[in-house]
């Protein structure tokens, strides 16, 4: 379903009025964070939109065997990259953990959760899944965007100890092949030339 920027702004607003944070709102809206900023600004102008593209995976999110599949390729991914020298996948809350549970299943490794809490504030890793220091692991989320979500989230997994060896996603709305020196590989790259 696409929206027009006018549903999209209404949508941002009903998500914020629910308590949502501008990164969980970029997460359901598959958009970059600087777009829900643009979106939500009340001096907003149009000709002022920031490049973005919205990516909608729907389709592979409403079943789990096409998760598993997606998942499947991530797995050959991670395969091609760095081999069997993994102990932990890591998933981004929300969109990123059920894929990770799946190459983790598909891979016979252990699976940690990492949750988004604000844009200030980098995520917090669960306690109820795997630890991840002194482990290897890669993370998965779904869409790169602007790069903010990941890179927190690898800063905040080496400070705690990790290796972070690949991050993988569905979607790069970037021509970013790294993060932070660690490698960045997506299913599909859907970058603004």
């Amino acid at each position: 379903m696409q929206l027009s920027v006018d549903e999209l702004r209404a949508k941002v607003e009903e998500f914020r009025s629910s308590g949502l944070s501008t990164q969980q709102i970029a997460d359901e809206l598959s958009l970059s964070q600087t777009t829900i900023q643009w979106l939500s600004t009340s001096d907003f102008v149009i000709e002022d939109k920031p490049s973005d593209v919205k990516v909608g995976w729907r389709s592979i999110a409403v079943k789990g065997e096409r998760i598993e599949a997606a998942a499947f390729i991530f797995c050959d991914i991670i395969e091609e990259m760095v081999g069997d020298e993994i102990d932990t996948i890591v998933g981004v809350s929300i969109n990123g953990i059920a894929f990770a549970q799946s190459i983790s299943s598909q891979l016979s490794l252990e699976l940690s959760v990492v949750r988004s809490i604000s844009e200030d504030r980098s995520g917090h890793l669960s306690e109820v899944y795997a630890g991840i220091a002194g482990k290897r692991v890669v993370v998965v989320d779904d869409v790169f965007s602007t790069g903010t979500t990941m890179r927190k989230t690898a800063t905040s997994l080496k400070e705690a100890g990790a290796d972070v060896r690949l991050c993988l996603v569905l979607v790069n709305k970037s021509w970013t092949d790294d993060v932070d020196g660690v490698p960045l590989r997506s299913l599909v790259r859907a970058a603004t030339v």
